[in-house]
């Protein structure tokens, strides 16, 4: 029998997690990460918001432009 680790509120919260959402293992040069923590607590919101702002963003800007 698998042995069972952590919290059961944890172990729902990552079960939850892991059927909703997708991952992606991003990779910057040194310093790139401070630079966006900063860039996010000025626009008062999360890194992972942040992120995913400036990506629909440019998905929409690039739908624009490619029309």
């Amino acid at each position: 029998m698998e042995e069972q680790r952590g919290k059961p509120s944890t172990r729902a919260k990552n079960k939850y997690n892991a059927k909703m959402y997708d991952r992606v293992n991003l990779t910057m040069p040194k310093g790139k990460k401070s630079e966006i923590q900063i860039h996010a607590e000025e626009q008062s919101e999360s890194v992972n918001a942040f992120i995913n702002r400036a990506i629909d963003e440019t998905i929409e800007r690039d739908k624009v432009k490619n029309e």
